[in-house]
């Protein structure tokens, strides 16, 4: 029985088990009526979802529906169609829809619908005020209520017969913005809209304009009026006053400014009338203009004024323009066609002209000093004109010039360049200096008291005589130097040492060093050094010839060693021989003692070993005689002797074995 049941619950198991399953076959995203919807009307999000299931079961599903990535709708259905409702559809609701459906742990996606709402809300437009004065603003505020930022705003201004001013402003947080426009002069009624703009698909849609909304504009003050009296037409000397006048509403901050080429010649502050009077000049003539002011409001007047000359700039003339010192000069001031004026010279000064005289001619003696530009002034009826100025030099002459060499003494090394300098202690400037070379021109030069000339070109054997030649424009004329003779120092080349003997020198000889060079100008500074100490010269000698001998005496062991010789001269380039070297051996008498010293002890050895053999040969011969009677001394003497002659070799044999024996019988002394 227990077995029946169990039988029965699992495959009641496994039927409720095969009516659960699903899958689904597709998620998929509408928009009705369409993907391009007017701005305003209603549009439906859809968003369906195709599940197969095993059996009829109820299943829940999660509808997510996202626009930009961002969830716009949600609800939960046990139907496979889900509906975001618009009911009036704006420009903000442009973009990429996709939903999402979840169901029993299964989740499935849709592909993106791209939905295009076409067209914009019309904007709105209001004014701060309706009236406004020049030089004031007008400050507006455009609304697009039922749009998302962000967005652009663009303003427009018109005034009666002309193309509008337009400003935009770019709002990427809000969905209204606001812009001010200065009322200049000239404005009257002006016209003001707006319209909107936002990016959509790689393009800007605009919106319709706004309302058009009126300003108008009243003037705080009339265009100012502008003249001259007696006339804008007048003559030097003549008075003229001007005269600039204005209607306004209101006096306060009102300004009137009269200028003549951007220099203000008057202004008044809160008055409606400004006065100006001066004595006419030719410079007076030209463009007036009158501005009256008030906050940002500004009007201009123009008037222009024309200047006749009672009588034409002077005119000075000189006698001479350029002339020697202790000349004469005169100077002549006049008017063409008119003689009644008070004349005046004068020298032109940086500090302020130098009066000289009133009168329409002078004449004096000049100097130097007298060098610079004169002018003259003629005044009629209190107007007083001035001359062009006219350049008066005076000259002294030059002295004659000094030629000599930058460096200071006139030489040069061969290859060097040699730089020359040529002045003249007085004489008026501009000078003209020229530079010879023997008697060829090598360089002119102008300038106020001195001047140079760099010669490259140095030979050894080249012309060396230099002269310069000065003048100006004094009548006097040219001033020649004196000849400068130039030595041309040529450089040491090629230092030699040797010595006599050479190589090996005895002992307390004498030495002779020769240092010598190939080429070289004289006097030559030769200095001699042994390498052991190089910072002091064995010999040092200013030669005026190419070598020099040193003569050493006395030469010893200390003065083994490596030599070597420097040569130089005034071109500063000091030439290094090769090193020699010398070796002090021992003189021929000096061996001679030092081979009596040995030789003598080893002859005197020599002779005493001989002497000692024979005094020992005489030695042993003599008792044998005297004792002959006894016997035991004739055995031991024969023994003695038979022994002796058994040993015949021994006076044959050399002084080494000799030597021996000796070492052999220590008591035979």
């Amino acid at each position: 029985m227990y077995l029946a049941l169990l039988v029965i619950f699992l495959q009641c198991s496994e039927l409720y088990t095969q009516e659960k399953v699903f899958t689904f076959n597709t998620v998929e995203i509408q928009v009705q009526p369409s993907v391009k919807v007017k701005n305003g009307d209603p549009m439906s999000v859809v968003c369906h979802a195709d599940i197969s299931k095993s059996t009829d079961f109820q299943l829940e599903h999660n509808f997510t529906i996202f626009k930009d990535g961002k969830l716009v709708f949600m609800t939960v259905s046990d139907k496979e169609d889900a509906r975001y409702e618009v009911s009036v559809a704006r420009s903000s609701d442009t973009g990429d829809y996709k939903c999402t459906v979840e169901a029993g742990g299964k989740t499935r996606t849709s592909d993106s619908l791209h939905v295009w709402v076409q067209g914009m809300t019309k904007p709105i437009l209001t004014a701060e005020k309706k009236e406004v004065l020049e030089g004031e603003v007008v400050k507006l505020r455009c609304d697009l209520p039922e749009e998302a930022p962000p967005l652009y705003f663009f303003f427009q201004k018109t005034k009666m017969n002309s193309t509008p001013q337009q400003k935009y402003v770019f709002e990427a947080h809000r969905n209204f913005s606001v812009m001010e426009f200065a009322v200049e002069e000239g404005d009257n009624i002006l016209q003001f809209d707006c319209f909107g703009k936002r990016y959509v698909q790689l393009g800007f849609e605009t919106s319709e304009h706004s309302n058009k909304t009126l300003v108008t504009v009243r003037e705080p003050f009339i265009k100012p009026t502008l003249s001259a009296k007696p006339s804008s037409n007048i003559t030097e000397g003549d008075r003229i006053q001007f005269e600039c006048s204005t209607v306004v509403a209101r006096m306060r901050d009102i300004e009137i400014i009269l200028q003549k080429n951007k220099t203000i010649l008057n202004s008044v502050r809160e008055e409606k009338v400004l006065k100006y009077s001066t004595v006419a000049t030719l410079e007076d003539a030209g463009e007036y203009l009158c501005k009256v002011e008030q906050g940002r409001a500004s009007k201009t007047t123009k008037l222009n004024v024309h200047v006749s000359e009672l009588f034409p700039k002077p005119i000075l003339v000189a006698s001479m323009n350029k002339l020697d010192e202790n000349k004469e000069l005169t100077l002549s001031c006049s008017i063409s066609g008119f003689r009644k004026a008070n004349f005046s010279i004068l020298r032109k000064n940086s500090n302020g002209d130098i009066w000289l005289r009133n009168s329409r001619n002078l004449t004096m003696r000049v100097n130097v000093n007298d060098t610079g530009s004169y002018i003259c002034k003629a005044e009629v009826k209190g107007i007083v004109k001035e001359s062009k100025p006219v350049r008066i030099n005076v000259y002294a002459p030059v002295s004659k010039p000094t030629l000599s060499v930058v460096s200071g003494l006139p030489q040069v090394v061969l290859g060097k360049p040699l730089r020359l300098i040529c002045r003249s202690a007085t004489g008026t400037p501009p000078i003209t200096f020229t530079f010879y070379k023997g008697n060829e021109i090598k360089k002119t030069v102008i300038n106020d008291t001195y001047a140079t000339f760099l010669d490259e070109n140095i030979r050894q054997n080249g012309k060396r005589g230099y002269k310069c030649d000065a003048r100006n424009n004094h009548s006097s004329g040219v001033k020649t130097s004196n000849i400068l003779n130039i030595t041309v120092i040529v450089p040491i080349r090629n230092a030699s040492l040797g010595s006599i003997p050479y190589g090996e020198v005895e002992d307390g000889s004498e030495t002779a060093f020769l240092c010598s060079v190939n080429e070289g100008s004289w006097p030559i500074l030769f200095r001699i050094f042994k390498k052991t100490d190089d910072k002091v010269p064995l010999f040092e000698k200013n030669e005026y010839a190419d070598r020099v001998m040193w003569r050493k005496e006395g030469m010893s062991r200390q003065d083994t060693g490596t030599y070597y010789c420097i040569a130089s001269n005034q071109a500063n380039v000091s030439v290094k021989s090769h090193p020699i070297t010398i070796n002090v051996i021992l003189a021929s008498w000096q061996k001679g003692i030092i081979a009596a010293f040995v030789l003598i002890p080893i002859a005197g050895a020599v002779i005493f070993t001989s002497w000692w053999f024979l005094w020992k040969k005489k030695k042993a011969k003599g008792p044998s005689m005297e004792m002959s009677g006894s016997a035991l001394a004739a055995n031991s003497t024969s023994e003695k002797l038979t022994r002796q002659h058994n040993d015949g070799d021994y006076y044959s044999d050399s002084v080494e074995n000799r030597h021996s024996i000796i070492r052999g019988h220590p008591d035979a002394t």
